[in-house]
């Protein structure tokens, strides 16, 4: 199959630029931290079939689930120009609730073109505590669940469904505030997206757009056809789930067959009483991510990336949970692990592509209660950068989120402006990261003392079960948690945590290094 490089590249970033312009909108436009400047959204375009065309360079948990909810939701509701349907059901694709997808269809000329779409984080959607990340046992209990609505309307925001939004939210303003730049996202995709179609004709656009799929698809087939045939198998395991289960096991087959590959997640712990449960969406997202990484060029991700590829994710499993189990930390936690699988089964396949173990959690921290000094509630959200695993001829990276979330840190200034907060140590972990010819990546240490009474929830992973080297290397340091409380007592706290602490206490998290490569 020939391509046009040109074309392929010239199309590649037409597409993409749509997308990439829709975040730089829901950046600059959004009211919260947690979007303007932690940058926890995604934005993407499907074909009039709902197949992906194009995703910007966001956040991989969220781009590579939002398919599974295009194609939930194309058959189920009415598109019309000027609508926009939200959503964060996990049984239509959702990962977990506070993550809310807002998608439009674009017309031109009266007929359909395609959607566009973006998912935002959101940093309270109700719950059980701020954050909307508690020690859930059920869906219910972490916050509310938004079936397809439509939140526009002949291109007008609907007041009642808003106000019902923000009411169910400690911090509604934020949420108006953060809808309103999920709407403003949107309208711009839909504008670049028609001027596209009026500029190169929709035959044109679809007939490039096509091309891009059999192009993305040739490309990962080829990739694949260059590791030897065979089942790759690998097992690791979460450390618990919160509420009493512990070390449960995630276990993938890799079997890759004349340039195609079938994940089979037999063998994965059942579905558990606490949140560490992944949908489906999450867990198609985490194999797509890693298929996209081996590839050794730049390609288009779209709907023909993931031809190649089949997810096997048995049905009431750690990887596939029935409604209504708790899955807000299966998008955050058992996302990393899964990849962390993946990885591990398919080193010896592609030895020179694979790297250690990285820090395998996003450690999840959210704190919310009262500002006294501004009379509102507040709920802060924030994932925490750790070591990157080393691999072939590099060392791992300190201090950096890696796979499946892609988001910044919240910067000192804007932290302390923003919450009843004051951060008193950010430093690199010294020693975290593992031992080897090429050393993991260091975590880092976080210490945030509360100026006001409030409720901390932690969610972390790799407390238990260090991240692995590879080829020799050694694992890098696990995670740590400890609470300095006001009259100076030390408190080691679990993995997951949720409780109320008090004004002056210290909130101190050392983030897991990465895996070393190679014997040293």
């Amino acid at each position: 199959m020939r391509f046009d490089p040109i074309q392929v590249e010239v199309w590649r970033h037409l597409f993409s630029s749509i997308a990439e312009e829709m975040g730089a909108t829901l950046e600059r436009t959004g009211y919260s931290p947690n979007i303007k400047e932690r940058r926890d959204h995604s934005c993407a375009l499907f074909d009039a079939g709902g197949a992906l065309l194009a995703q910007a360079a966001h956040i991989p948990v969220h781009l590579g689930a939002m398919p599974l909810m295009m194609q939930s939701l194309l058959p189920a509701v009415r598109w019309s120009p000027g609508t926009m349907w939200l959503c964060n059901d996990p049984s239509h694709g959702g990962t977990h609730l506070p993550d809310l997808t807002l998608v439009a269809p674009v017309f031109v000329e009266g007929r359909s073109v395609g959607f566009v779409a973006n998912r935002a984080h959101h940093a309270d959607i109700g719950g059980l505590s701020p954050g909307s990340l508690p020690l859930s046992t059920e869906l219910f209990h972490e916050g509310l669940i938004v079936p397809p609505v439509r939140l526009v309307v002949r291109n007008r925001l609907q007041p009642d469904l808003l106000s019902l939004l923000c009411a169910n939210s400690r911090t509604g303003a934020e949420r108006r505030g953060d809808l309103a730049a999920q709407v403003a996202a949107n309208q711009i995709g839909v504008r670049r997206f028609q001027e596209l179609v009026a500029r190169c004709t929709r035959e044109v656009v679809e007939q490039r757009a096509a091309e891009m799929a059999r192009y993305a698809e040739a490309v990962v087939r080829a990739t694949l056809s260059r590791a030897p045939e065979g089942d790759y198998a690998f097992t690791d395991y979460l450390d618990d789930d919160g509420v009493g289960g512990a070390d449960l096991p995630i276990t993938v087959t890799a079997r890759l067959r004349g340039g195609q590959i079938v994940f089979d997640f037999a063998g994965t712990a059942p579905e558990t009483a606490g949140s560490v449960n992944a949908t489906e969406a999450v867990t198609r997202s985490a194999c797509y991510y890693v298929i996209r990484c081996l590839a050794e060029e730049e390609i288009p991700m779209n709907a023909g990336a993931f031809a190649p590829v089949q997810v096997i994710a048995p049905e009431g499993t750690l990887v596939n949970a029935r409604f209504p189990r708790a899955v807000a930390a299966g998008n955050v936690e058992t996302s990393q692990r899964i990849v962390d699988v993946l990885l591990g089964a398919l080193a010896p396949a592609f030895p020179d592509r694979i790297p250690a173990a990285s820090q395998g959690t996003m450690n999840n921290l959210t704190i919310g209660g009262e500002d006294p000094t501004r009379g509102a509630r507040f709920a802060y959200y924030e994932t925490l950068c750790g070591g990157a695993g080393a691999g072939p001829g590099r060392p791992g990276a300190d201090a950096v989120h890696s796979h499946m979330t892609n988001t910044r840190n919240t910067p000192i200034e804007a932290l302390e402006w923003h919450y009843p907060l004051r951060v008193r140590e950010y430093a690199l972990r010294d020693g975290s990261g593992g031992a080897g010819r090429e050393p993991g990546g260091r975590g880092v240490v976080r210490a945030i003392e509360l100026l006001a009474s409030a409720h901390v929830s932690l969610i972390t992973e790799r407390r238990r079960h260090a991240p692995p080297g590879l080829a020799g290397g050694g694992s890098g340091a696990p995670g740590r948690n400890r609470l300095r409380h006001a009259d100076g007592r030390e408190e080691e706290l679990p993995s997951k945590f949720s409780g109320r602490c008090e004004a002056g206490s210290v909130l101190i998290v050392e983030t897991p290094g990465g895996g070393g490569y190679g014997v040293s």
